[in-house]
């Protein structure tokens, strides 16, 4: 009787190679030595390479992501420390590292230190774009702090005094390299802070390597920059170059000669903008003065000034046509006034009782002068007054009706 045989596919057999590699911690986030090799960038960002030593090779990818932030460019032949995680491709079914950092062999620790400082300030906020001090436009004092000695000193004084003479420059002698350098750098910045010295600091030294930059990406220079009230201008090494202290200051200078030239104005730029400012101020001027010449040429023909009694004259003329229009209106509001006066006067006196009594008849009236209108206001031996249309008598009731009681209307 045969015996079944367990028949997997290829796909399955990568899979559970790159299962196995993966859960194997002792191959994750593994440091590993060697030569760079056929190494060929893509338009993708990623980069693809192979780590070798002298008996054996690795292929190797690093991500776009993790590439990105290298602090230098990939070559091939460089010796290399890459960290990363080892695993399959399953499409090939071969294993390979993929990369999630690097640093150069022989300065791998100083890489390693240099990144855990940058992260270890960053956290605490001291690279903070909101900590940035602007750089003043027009500095009167600079000081800079670096070793008196040297191409980067001369290259800064001869920048500065050829752009911009008038400011005056502090050197503050430091060491750059080597012990103690750091915390001299640190003492210098808060001596120029401490007696307000300058307006503006530039600090940097000139191009070596890691190990002889490396005094500014100690901690202490850049807690020393980020506390410093005055701005700062870092200025080390070569433009590739990146330290610790270029993150820390209000300012990274590619080089010392950079720094200079981004401290302070050009003053052959300046004269030029003010010999534009000069010109356009002249324009507007001439132009002003043209305007107020035209003006006054104006004002010159207004008869005001060239016949002044005539213009009063006018005024007269226009004050007495006033004047008439002004009488002509109150006497016609005022026999206006007369006729309505009239005409009310005369629809009273139509209406007035004298008018009845002149035709005969008479008013009667109690004592207090209000009018009789029924015989049911009298009583009998009341005394009444009646008014004619001239004089009038006093009387006696001596009886009182209304015409309901008689049966018959008289009519007046």
């Amino acid at each position: 009787m045969k015996q079944e045989r367990n028949v997997i596919s290829v796909s399955e057999l990568n899979g559970y190679i790159k299962e196995y590699l993966e859960d194997n911690y002792l191959l994750q986030n593994i440091w590993i030595r060697g030569e760079v090799s056929n190494y060929r960038p893509n338009s993708s960002g990623h980069m693809y390479f192979t780590l070798k030593d002298e008996t054996s090779a690795l292929r190797c990818i690093m991500f776009r992501g993790y590439a990105s932030k290298l602090a230098f460019r990939l070559e091939n032949g460089m010796k290399a420390i890459v960290c990363g995680n080892i695993s399959v491709f399953l499409r090939d079914g071969q294993y390979q590292l993929y990369a999630t950092d690097m640093v150069l062999d022989g300065v791998g620790e100083l890489f390693m230190a240099f990144e855990q400082r940058k992260q270890k300030l960053a956290a605490e906020g001291l690279f903070d774009s909101n900590r940035k001090k602007p750089i003043p436009a027009f500095p009167r004092k600079i000081a800079l702090i670096t070793s008196p000695t040297g191409a980067a000193i001369r290259d800064m004084l001869r920048i500065l005094k050829a752009r911009y003479p008038i400011a005056k420059v502090l050197v503050v002698p430091v060491k750059v390299q080597g012990a103690g350098a750091a915390e001299e750098i640190a003492a210098g910045i808060a001596l120029v802070n401490a007696r307000r010295a300058a307006d503006l600091i530039i600090t940097g030294r000139g191009g070596g390597s890691l190990e002889d930059l490396w005094c500014f990406n100690e901690e202490v220079v850049a807690r020393s920059i980020a506390a410093s009230h005055i701005p700062v201008i870092s200025a080390v090494g070569h433009e590739p170059d990146v330290t610790i202290a270029d993150f820390a200051a209000d300012l990274r200078a590619a080089t010392p000669s950079n720094a200079a030239e981004l401290a302070v104005p050009d003053r052959q730029e300046l004269w030029m903008r003010l010999e534009e400012t000069k010109i356009r101020m002249t324009r507007q001027l001439q132009k002003r003065l043209e305007l107020s010449k035209q003006r006054v040429s104006l004002l010159a023909g207004k008869k005001v000034l060239t016949s002044p009694l005539q213009y009063i004259d006018e005024k007269r003329l226009l004050l007495d046509y006033t004047a008439r229009r002004l009488q002509t209106a109150f006497q016609s509001k005022l026999e206006k006034g007369h006729r309505r006066f009239a005409s009310a006067a005369a629809a009273l006196d139509a209406m007035s009782p004298l008018k009845v009594l002149g035709r005969g008849y008479a008013m009667a009236m109690k004592g207090e002068g209000r009018a009789i209108r029924s015989g049911a206001e009298l009583t009998k031996d009341e005394t009444i007054y009646l008014r004619f249309a001239k004089g009038g008598a006093t009387c006696a009731v001596m009886e009182a009706w209304e015409e309901k009681n008689h049966g018959k209307d008289t009519d007046l």
